[in-house]
């Protein structure tokens, strides 16, 4: 497997007519059982992983093309090539295919794609070649039409192909069209023009090469200006002499890698600017014309890397610091346009170009050229810059970690780049959108590494919020001094839409270091000052900011938010939008339905107690009554914790509760002890789950008449809170503290001795129980419901549970009287 002939790259054409590596392997061919027949093997010479296996098809047509390349198409649209390192390797391979299909292996061709006709098939037994009429200016309008009758059937064009190239056509046609541009013979140069047109869709790489070469290519394109639709002919050599110039940034000593250079500008300016648009049926004669661009371009970079004493020069001028701005410009649009070429490499010779790069020093260079007056030049780096990102964040990662360690952090590389983004003059700052999405990138934790060493996340993170995100920041603090933003142009607006789009990204990943930033620096509240924007979009990215935070229900956010009372600005912004449905409204309405829905209560407390005055006439919509009666519940639990079992009972009549309540009440059931039951307590079978809503009603109907009662007292103590008013609640929270604990993570039993606060006296406490046994027990009026609705071996060892237990009526009436407390 070792042997270089045999080294091949595999490639797939996908949509766009654009060739995709799939790998570098060495080829075989051998007998496959599984597809009946010889195949050719393609196995990967990194691990040895099959990337090709393809049967030899006797109908599939095979192509060699410049004398490395086998191409062929497996279905209507899938076409594969390989290409050899050697030509030896080719060839063998070719001879394989050729024994196979039975065909000379002198062929570039071994059959035609589709099928032919009948009286295709007859004409080609009884004529074995096609005859061109003599290349003589009298027969151009003959050798026209011959062109163009040839191309709707694919044996006609394949015959057109074999003899235009045995008898050295193209050329005498290019000394027919001197003549003809000689003699202004504007008939003959339209004729020309199609028989031209027609050679292309050919589609030919033998003729190709012929019409690419150094002396005919002019010529060609020359052929291509005379078109008969246009009343003036195009100049296009006259672009290509005098107007566009190769600029030679730094010599290049290599004959064959200058004419390559030349060539492949060439052809490519006939694919983009001479050729007409093709058709959609014409589009696929043109893929050898796009497969020899394509392998051009890997060997121009190829060649170029392979240059140590170029490179060397390249970058020696580049952070030069006597070179002049125009030398430097030329330069890194050299360099820019050679990270384009390199996409068309395959992933591992990537790997080594970018790393030649890296160790040649292109960050400290793109540094030096960053901080430059000049436009267009930090134009060009920035693009090279998004080359390096976008294919190694780790690489830029890790330069700007160990620089930081020698230079202040304002001329860090990451510093420079948010600078540049604070400081965009485009209107509609294009290049800041484009800074901004690479920075999300660099922050982005899904792409950083962690090895038994190191974390690169938590390196990195540290680094950023230590050295950058005060640079990120400033304008966003600096227009945020007062009660509305100083600035408030369409321009700082979208760049404060920028800076918060990246911080909310930071919220959603960055977790701690982002939160000590935001409640150190008090950055909420500086971002709700942008709600007053008269631009709807900045107070959207302002509202989804905080959505953003509250939505991790993160107690540290939610104590932050309630002790700086930042639901303000935002109930401000809601009164202020008064009563037209937009996406300000409705935006809004979805925080606080969230904090309803999710059942946040320490803001719910702090919503209600603080702003329900300004809320309570919203009757739109029923998130804001909705939000009260949380509240209220939330009292009645805390002046009653028994409740909360009752309404547990009620959400499982009601609708099927998620995983994870059911998880809660699985733990408080299973550390509750059937020891410590004591004589008298209801054991009520399952089946009572299932009792109708009127069996509840009456408890129900008691509770809510307590409620009322309670009202009038609520209404006082709520009637003082306004809009401003800042007072704290009234409870402080403490159900969160003792209640809530106790009831969603109950002790250990272990940890549960008799007579001590968490023992089965205490309300709240957690007692060990048997899991055999699904039962609502009731102690002193507290109620805890456990649940198994999917779990069948659970009910079955219910039923018998039951049999085995004496039969009496689930609860008396006077325990149902308590379960309304």
């Amino acid at each position: 497997m070792t042997d270089t002939r045999r080294r091949v790259k595999v490639y797939t054409l996908n949509e766009d007519r654009q060739w995709d590596d799939r790998g570098t392997g060495h080829v075989s061919s051998g007998y496959v059982e599984r597809l009946k027949g010889t195949s050719l093997l393609v196995r990967a010479e990194s691990d040895g992983s099959l990337l090709l296996e393809s049967k030899i098809n006797p109908n599939t047509a095979y192509q060699k093309q410049q004398d490395t390349l086998i191409v062929w198409s497996e279905a209507e649209n899938y076409d594969l090539a390989l290409s050899f390192q050697e030509k030896a390797g080719c060839d063998e391979i070719w001879e394989k295919i050729c024994q196979v299909q039975g065909k000379d292996p002198s062929v570039d061709i071994t059959q035609d794609v589709v099928d032919e006709s009948e009286e295709e098939r007859f004409d080609d037994m009884s004529s074995p070649g096609l005859e061109l009429p003599p290349c003589e200016l009298n027969r151009l309008e003959d050798l026209a039409e011959l062109v163009a009758s040839s191309l709707p059937s694919p044996l006609r064009r394949e015959k057109l192909a074999l003899a235009v190239e045995n008898e050295g056509y193209i050329r005498k046609l290019l000394e027919l069209f001197r003549v003809c541009e000689d003699l202004e013979n504007r008939e003959g140069l339209h004729h020309l023009y199609e028989i031209i047109k027609g050679i292309f869709l050919l589609n030919r790489t033998a003729l190709f090469e012929v019409m690419f070469s150094e002396e005919c290519i002019m010529d060609i394109i020359g052929c291509l200006e005379f078109d008969p639709a246009l009343p003036q002919p195009r100049r296009h050599r006259e672009f290509l002499t005098k107007t566009a110039r190769f600029k030679e940034v730094i010599p290049i000593l290599d004959p064959e890698l200058r004419q390559k250079i030349h060539q492949t500008y060439r052809v490519q300016y006939i694919q983009d600017m001479v050729l007409p648009t093709p058709s959609v049926f014409e589009e696929n004669m043109l893929s050898t014309l796009h497969s020899f661009i394509f392998f051009n371009k890997v060997e121009i970079v190829g060649m170029l890397q392979d240059d140590e004493k170029f490179l060397t020069d390249l970058f020696a001028q580049l952070t030069d610091e006597a070179t002049d701005d125009d030398k430097r410009h030329e330069l890194v649009n050299f360099l820019k346009e050679f990270c384009a070429f390199s996409q068309t490499l395959q992933p591992q010779n990537r790997d080594a170009f970018f790393k030649t790069l890296s160790n040649m020093g292109i960050l400290p260079a793109l540094e030096v050229i960053l901080g430059m007056d000049d436009v267009q030049v930090r134009g060009a780096a920035t693009d090279i810059f998004s080359y390096l990102v976008e294919y190694n964040p780790s690489m830029v990662r890790e330069f700007v970690m160990q620089e930081s360690q020698q230079n202040d952090d304002d001329i860090l590389l990451i510093n420079l780049i948010i600078e540049h983004m604070i400081c965009d003059t485009d209107p509609e700052l294009g290049g800041a959108v484009q800074l901004m999405g690479l920075l999300r990138t660099l922050v982005d934790p899904e792409n950083m590494l962690a090895t038994a060493n190191k974390t690169e996340k938590t390196e990195f993170l540290s680094f950023f919020y230590k050295h950058c995100m005060h640079v990120l920041s400033a304008p966003l603090l600096a227009n945020t001094t007062e009660e509305k933003p100083s600035k408030d142009d369409f321009q700082t607006s979208q760049l404060l839409a920028l800076i918060l789009e990246l911080l909310t990204f930071c919220v959603e990943h960055h977790t701690y270091h982002i939160k000590n930033y935001i409640i150190n620096k008090d950055i909420l509240r500086r971002v709700l000052v942008l709600t007053a924007s008269q631009h709807a979009f900045l107070a959207l990215c302002a509202l989804r900011f905080m959505r953003r935070i509250i939505g991790l229900k993160d107690e540290f956010y939610n104590r932050y938010i309630m002790r700086n009372f930042l639901f303000e600005p935002v109930i401000k912004a809601f009164l202020n939008n008064g009563s037209r449905y937009n996406l300000m409204n409705s935006a809004i309405i979805e925080m606080f339905e969230y904090v309803r829905v999710e059942d946040v209560k320490s803001l719910t407390a702090h919503i209600v107690e603080n702003y329900w005055k300004a809320l309570e006439d919203v009757d739109y919509v029923q998130t804001f009554k909705g939000l009260k009666l949380r509240y209220e519940q939330q009292r009645e639990r805390q002046d009653n914790p028994k409740l909360d079992s009752m309404r547990s009972i009620l959400r499982n009549h009601r609708f099927r509760r998620d995983a994870r309540t059911l998880e809660d009440e699985e733990e408080m059931w299973f550390n509750t002890d059937e020891d410590d039951l004591e004589d008298g307590e209801a054991v009520v079978p399952p089946s009572d789950k299932m009792k109708s809503e009127e069996d509840l009603m009456e408890p129900i109907s008691k509770f809510m008449e307590r409620k009322k009662l309670k009202d009038t007292d609520d209404k006082e103590v709520l009637g003082k809170s306004s809009l401003s008013g800042r007072q704290n609640p009234s409870f402080k929270l403490s159900f969160s503290g003792s209640t809530k604990t106790s009831l969603s993570s109950p002790p250990s039993s272990a940890s549960l001795n008799p007579g001590s606060p968490g023992s089965p006296g205490s309300p709240g406490s957690g007692a060990r129980s048997s899991p055999s046994t699904t039962t609502v027990t009731t102690k002193g009026g507290l109620v805890g419901l456990v649940d198994y609705p999917d779990d069948d071996d659970e009910e079955e060892e219910e039923e018998e549970e039951e049999d085995g237990e004496s039969k009496e009526d689930p609860l008396p009436p006077s325990k149902k009287s308590k379960l309304s407390s």
